[in-house]
């Protein structure tokens, strides 16, 4: 039941079905069914934005959970795996980028994902690959994308194919192949429900617009961008909230109508409050530097420094990732 609420995107009913089931494994003899509570609590959380909050109940349910094969049965996959993957990627949003990238791998190598290489699919589908591309780690990229498509097609899993294709599309344009990637993603996300693939549909829906806006099509980079948005609103899928934002501040930009800068500027500032309110330490970074650039080509040199410092020097890890060398190499250009 949680995951049939959770898949189609309705995550305020999933948590209110995880907890329930929090109070039903309460009362029960498995302690297992307690740290399962956590897990499906935690993911939940982690949609509507809650970082911090879904972190501690996926942490607690890593330490006490004791995996059964039992559990396969009456869970359909292995839990370790698949609390992994999710907290991967809390870790990348607060800004822990090796952290992540150590558990993404731990998952992958990890041997009961042999044994059951479905729960495999989903830690790619959910963590591996979108990891991967958000750290900056292409080659890594592609050897997860691949592993994923040929499980999907061996086990003939077609819905995880087509993602794997739309991941295939974002690690064209990354590798500056836009026109090439743009076409691949929109083909694969084309054929892909509105109901499913949660966590990564809004996601591909902003890639999307951010390769129209660099391929010159920025009025339906714009459609697509608030297409996002408004799926984001409807869902309460608040997690990726700063980054549609920024996107739409990028897109803006490009459209470089009367104005542009302004409103480009609102959307940035929005995309702030929402990084910050979340603890989305990742989120921010990007943003900070979006409206830093602003500022500085705007003439406000002390304005862009003051913002992007900051949320530069509040990182302790992740130095070799694609966001914050970035920050780096203006930060030291603008000395």
């Amino acid at each position: 039941m949680f995951s049939e609420w959770f898949t189609s995107g309705h995550y305020r009913t999933a948590l209110g079905v995880a907890e329930r089931f929090c109070t039903y494994a309460a009362k029960t003899t498995d302690p297992a069914d307690a740290a399962i509570g956590d897990r499906l609590v935690g993911v939940a959380l982690g949609a509507l934005g809650d970082q911090a909050g879904a972190r501690r109940r996926i942490e607690r349910m890593l330490r006490s959970y004791v995996a059964r094969r039992s559990h396969i049965i009456r869970f359909q996959y292995d839990q370790q795996l698949l609390a992994r993957a999710y907290h991967s990627r809390i870790l990348w949003l607060q800004g822990f980028a090796d952290q992540a990238m150590r558990s993404v791998e731990c998952n992958v190598v990890d041997p009961r994902a042999s044994e059951h290489p479905v729960s495999l699919v989903v830690a790619l589908l959910q963590s591996a690959c979108p990891v991967a591309l958000l750290v900056g780690n292409l080659a890594l990229a592609e050897r997860y994308i691949k592993t994923l498509m040929d499980l999907s097609a061996r086990h003939a899993l077609e819905l995880w194919s087509v993602a794997g294709r739309c991941f295939a599309g974002v690690l064209l344009i990354k590798r500056g192949n836009t026109g090439t990637g743009l076409e691949l993603l929109r083909t694969a996300f084309s054929r892909v429900p509105q109901n499913a693939l949660s966590l990564l549909y809004t996601p591909f829906l902003a890639e999307i617009a951010d390769a129209l806006g660099r391929d010159g099509k920025t009025a339906e980079g714009l459609l697509a961008i608030d297409e996002a948005l408004a799926r984001s609103e409807r869902t309460e899928e608040r997690w990726c909230v700063a980054e549609l934002l920024r996107v739409k501040g990028e897109l803006l930009l490009r459209e470089g109508v009367s104005q542009a800068a302004t409103a480009a500027e609102e959307h940035f500032l929005r995309s702030l409050d929402w990084a910050r309110r979340q603890g989305a330490l990742s989120w921010e970074l990007r943003t900070s530097t979006s409206l830093a650039r602003l500022q500085h080509d705007q003439g406000r040199i002390n304005e862009a420094r003051n913002l992007l410092q900051p949320a530069y020097d509040r990182f302790s890890e992740g130095f070799e990732t694609a966001d914050v060398k970035t920050a780096k190499a203006y930060l030291d250009s603008w000395q």
